[in-house]
């Protein structure tokens, strides 16, 4: 199911990650790269991402307050921890803080990688149905009530 309707963010503070991410994944995926949260940031204020790849460990913003920071930006995106550090307290963060779908260890598997990818782009595609069904019911609810009170009244 991967195709370049897909867009992908991967952050990392280290330039040759984000050489290697997108040279693995540009033919299949809309890739965007940054190199501080504070980049990405400003690149989910200009784009439409759908899921989010980034690395725990960076100088000014950990991955965890950066995935705190997209939340309140835009809740809809999927959100994956990329470490190369077993470090179970920014695993429990970002479960807890940074409401991750997923979190992989690095260096990452290819594999592995696209199919969390992809697995994350159907949990976002999920999300903005529910939302959709939601708005259209809330709609639905209020022409109810209005109808409802024109009855009431006459």
């Amino acid at each position: 199911m991967a195709t370049k309707e897909i867009s992908v963010l991967y952050v990392d503070d280290e330039e040759n990650n984000l050489l290697s991410f997108k040279a693995t994944f540009r033919l299949k995926y809309n890739v965007f790269t940054a190199i501080s949260g504070e980049k990405a940031l400003e690149i989910i204020d200009n784009n439409e991402i759908h899921v989010i790849i980034t690395d725990q460990r960076m100088p000014t913003m950990t991955g965890v307050e950066f995935l705190e920071k997209v939340i309140e930006k835009n809740s809809d995106i999927t959100r994956i921890l990329l470490t190369g550090f077993a470090d179970m307290g920014a695993v429990v963060d970002a479960i807890n803080k940074g409401k991750i779908f997923h979190y992989l260890t690095k260096p990452w598997v290819e594999e592995e990688l696209d199919l969390t990818m992809q697995k994350a782009y159907e949990i976002y595609r999920e999300k903005k149905k529910i939302t959709q069904m939601n708005d259209k019911l809330a709609l639905s609810n209020s022409q109810l009530e209005f109808l409802l009170r024109q009855k009431l009244l006459s």
